[in-house]
């Protein structure tokens, strides 16, 4: 203990002495002495009065109190704080909490994951050393605040591991119990005699009696059914996600704001198909990445939003907004809800690129991991339903873009080619898009633009 707190120790024992008689300080500056004989406590305690005397010390000095019980507290100890989520989020929900007290923290190591209105976001140890979770203020399902504290480590100290604990506490007495047990058993083993009998009984009349008896009964009432005959109707209830609410909040809105009206298109996959199947090999040798379908559309989208500029276009206010770049959303869904993860500048990007930056944001969205900044801004939508079977949609404008396009399964279909009827693999596409802002004729030139793409992807290279 440093020397002002001795010093205030000091002082403080002058008035005790003269309202509590029982109590004097030794010489030793370590720690203090009743005159009744035993020690109370250490000054790095936490208590300094006999147990005879502590309440009435509290009650005639409870500033003397608060100064030794502030003297007490660790130095060692760290806070951690919730971390800033993005510049548009304050506030979020405790979705799970991975430290509890007395666990031992690593630096870096997540203690509790927030869920936000966009993303989940995990609040990691990363000031101090390696200690022990001293207090965990909050709970699951608590809202928190950015800048709040939840949670206080111990610096230096190591933590307890309880499932070892555990894990050893029931190994040590499974021997020992399963013994005994076994002894007991081995006496009474004579019953099987009687048990042998037992099943000649009862083998003969159960086939004779039950195909007779089964169809006058007529058929068993299930597990499910109450005593009165009316079947169980069990349900569930689970509390909405932020995410959920926001994503549902969003896309009402968007109903409520667009005049969205929706347009289709068929495409022919008969020429990508060759042509991922020629070069799918090479591609991913070279790249390190799969050649998919999604590369395709995705360039032949940019393409699309340069020749139809309006379909790039917002509305702000009484100002109609061009934007000149192209910027990407996919909508990937996780087991959380729907996020929609931004591919940047996607006029300067090839395939490649293109397929790379998928799986990046795609990993992060199924890990939990992705941020606000992956997400935000975004001027045109790609929807991929047909990876789980959809034939066709509508979707839905994500706010605050103009328009989205929506793909679907491919399906073989008889279709005429050079006047022929022949099987082809048909994938129908769907654009929504905003009638305030874009006509009938942009919408359908953008869609076309990107069905003949598609169709033949030499148009990029020759830009025809």
């Amino acid at each position: 203990m440093g020397y002002r707190a001795l010093n205030s120790l000091f002082h403080y024992s002058r008035h005790l002495r003269q309202r509590v008689p029982a109590i004097t300080t030794a010489a030793s500056s370590s720690e203090v002495r009743c005159i009744s004989g035993p020690t109370c406590a250490a000054l790095n305690g936490s208590r300094l009065l006999c147990s005879s005397q502590a309440s009435l010390a509290r009650s005639q000095f409870p500033s003397f109190s608060r100064a030794i019980q502030t003297s007490a507290a660790l130095a060692g100890d760290v806070k951690v704080e919730v971390p800033s989520m993005g510049d548009s989020i304050s506030e979020g929900t405790v979705a799970s909490v991975a430290k509890q007290a007395g666990d031992s923290v690593a630096i870096d190591d997540i203690v509790l994951q927030i869920e936000t209105d966009k993303v989940t976001v995990d609040v990691r140890y990363t000031t101090g050393k390696p200690g022990k979770m001293k207090e965990m203020l909050v709970k699951e399902e608590d809202t928190v605040s950015v800048g709040q504290q939840v949670a206080t480590v111990t610096e230096g100290e190591e933590g307890s591991k309880p499932e070892e604990k555990e894990e050893k506490k029931e190994d040590k007495p499974a021997p020992k119990e399963d013994t005994k047990p076994e002894a007991k058993e081995e006496k009474p083993q004579p019953p099987p005699k009687e048990e042998k009998p037992a099943p000649k009984q009862e083998s003969k009349p159960p086939p004779k009696a039950d195909p007779k008896k089964e169809p006058s009964k007529g058929p068993a009432p299930t597990p499910s059914e109450k005593p009165g005959g009316k079947a169980e109707r069990p349900e569930r209830r689970v509390k909405i996600t932020r995410l959920r609410a926001r994503v549902a909040e969003r896309l009402k809105g968007a109903q409520n704001t667009y005049a969205m009206l929706t347009t289709f298109n068929e495409i022919d996959m008969t020429n990508i198909m060759q042509l991922r199947k020629d070069f799918k090999e090479g591609f991913q040798e070279k790249h390190g990445v799969k050649l998919g379908f999604m590369s395709a559309f995705v360039k032949a989208s940019s393409d699309a939003l340069r020749l139809v500029p309006a379909v790039n276009a917002v509305i702000e206010g009484d100002e109609l907004v061009y934007r000149d770049y192209t910027d990407i959303s996919i909508a990937v869904a996780t087991p959380k809800g729907l996020v929609v993860p931004v591919l940047r500048n996607v006029d300067a990007l090839n395939f490649a690129g293109i397929e790379k930056a998928i799986n990046t944001l795609g990993k992060k969205a199924r890990d939990g991991t992705i941020s606000i900044d992956d997400m935000a801004g975004g001027t045109f939508t790609i929807s991929n339903g047909g990876v789980y079977g959809s034939l066709l949609s509508t979707p839905i404008i994500n706010p605050p873009q103009s328009a989205i396009m929506g793909m679907h399964s491919i399906n073989q279909r008889a279709m005429v080619v050079n006047g022929e009827i022949m099987a082809r693999p048909i994938m129908n596409v769907a654009l929504t898009y905003d009638h305030r802002l874009i006509d009938g004729r942009e919408a359908v030139t953008f869609l076309k633009r990107v069905k003949d793409i598609v169709e033949d992807p030499r148009r990029l290279l020759l830009d025809v």
